[in-house]
C-alpha cells in the first residue's frame, strides 16, 4: 500500500491504509514504528469515531534514575546485584504514581477525603 502525507489543521500526517487479518490484527508500518519510537507495548485509544494506537509513554523513566541510583550506592550495591535492584526499584515508580493519580481523581471527584496543610503540617503557629 502507499504512503500519503497530508495536512490537517496545520499539522503534517503520514497516512497508510492497512490490512486487518482475520484475527483483527494489523501490522505497524515500519517508518512509522521507528519515528514514534514503539517497543514492545502500544496503547490503544478511542476517541469519537476514531482508533488511536500509540506508543506506551512510560510516567517513570529517567526522573529519578539518578536518585534510585544514588541511594542503591549508599546502601552499598554494585555490580549486577546494584542492575537488578535498579531495575525492582526503577519497575515500583510507575505503579505508585498511577496510584497518587487515582487518589487524586478520587479527591477531585468528592469520592475520598483530602488533608489540609494544617492537617500535614500542623498550624502555622
Amino acid at each position: 500500500m502507499s504512503m500519503a502525507v497530508m495536512e490537517r489543521r496545520n499539522t503534517k500526517m503520514a497516512r497508510k491504509v492497512l490490512s486487518i487479518s482475520s484475527k483483527r490484527q494489523i501490522t505497524i508500518p515500519q517508518k512509522f514504528y521507528q519515528t514514534l519510537g514503539f517497543g514492545d507495548e502500544a496503547e490503544c485509544i478511542m476517541r469519537g469515531d476514531e482508533l488511536i494506537i500509540r506508543p506506551v509513554k512510560t510516567i517513570a523513566g529517567g526522573e529519578f534514575a539518578e536518585q534510585i541510583l544514588s541511594e542503591l550506592i549508599q546502601e552499598g550495591f554494585s555490580g549486577e546485584t546494584l542492575l537488578a535492584e535498579f531495575k525492582k526499584r526503577q519497575a515500583q515508580i510507575r505503579p505508585a504514581a498511577e496510584m497518587m493519580m487515582a487518589k487524586a481523581e478520587d479527591i477531585a471527584t468528592g469520592k475520598a477525603e483530602y488533608e489540609t496543610y494544617e492537617n500535614v503540617f500542623g498550624s502555622k503557629d
